[in-house]
């Protein structure tokens, strides 16, 4: 009797499991504001499509463009006094060269008095220091410049982090709204990666062993498919199972749809 039980009851463990897993978006993201400011548009039409280099979302960004602009003079009036101090720089070097060759060449002199040695070399001396002087603003200015342009870049950042463009991505869904305040990390909008899918299943240890090396079967249709991930860690609300992903192509129709898994020998 135990010898015919146990006959009626192997052909059903070899069956494999049946689950069902919902066709879902590759990737989905949820995209937060970098910078602050009032949402001046939303492409609310936008939703439920796929993106090509449109601007969905736009912020504020007037007075960023208003710096920008005031920046941008105030650099090119900080490169003309640069320019204007890099002439004098040149033209007292000489000077400095002159009155160095000068105090060489008196100090040497046994005619010359104390008095013209101690003038020539208080004028070289001078020469010197307004040379140094010159050079120091030049070495000023040329910081003020590079802090500029490093503002200049902070600026052009902010605007363009203000303007929303995705690209080749599903737009399910924006979060705000116009006239909507919004600081980083706001919530803007839900993007999906419709390139690929993925199905989710939730498996037993058991149906772990050896599962790169079975077929999946999705609707009764065997599949090249195999299993993309595999989670070593049982998941927190199926505490008994592991997650599994299988990367499939994107449906020709729609996506959400249930579709029936067997994973077989």
């Amino acid at each position: 009797m135990n010898k015919i039980l146990l006959l009626l009851l192997t052909p059903l463990f070899l069956l494999s499991k049946v689950h069902y897993a919902k066709v879902e978006p590759y990737d989905s993201v949820i995209l937060k504001s970098a910078v602050s400011g009032q949402v001046m548009d939303v492409l609310l039409s936008a939703e439920g499509t796929i993106l090509t280099s449109k601007r969905v979302i736009h912020i504020d960004d007037k007075l960023d463009i208003l710096h920008i602009k005031e920046t941008k003079s105030s650099m090119n009036l900080v490169q003309e006094m640069l320019d204007i101090n890099k002439e004098i720089a040149q033209s007292l070097k000489g000077t400095v060269k002159r009155q160095e060759e000068y105090y060489k060449r008196i100090s040497k002199l046994s005619t010359a008095s104390k008095t013209q040695k101690d003038k020539a070399y208080s004028s070289f001396s001078s020469a010197k220091t307004q040379y140094l002087t010159t050079r120091e603003k030049m070495i000023s200015f040329q910081k003020q410049i590079l802090d500029m342009q490093y503002k200049v870049a902070q600026l052009e950042e902010s605007i363009a982090q203000k303007s929303i463009v995705m690209e080749g991505k599903y737009l399910y869904k924006l979060m705000v709204r116009k006239g909507d305040f919004v600081a980083p990390g706001t919530a803007l909008a839900r993007m999906d990666d419709t390139s690929r899918a993925k199905l989710v299943l939730y498996l037993d240890s058991s149906e772990l062993k050896d599962i790169q090396q079975k077929a999946i079967y999705l609707d009764d249709v065997k599949t090249k498919y195999k299993t993309e991930k595999i989670w070593k860690i049982a998941d927190e609300k199926f505490i008994s199972s592991y997650r599994v992903e299988i990367v499939i192509s994107t449906p020709s129709k729609l996506f959400s749809k249930l579709i029936k898994v067997e994973i077989k020998e």
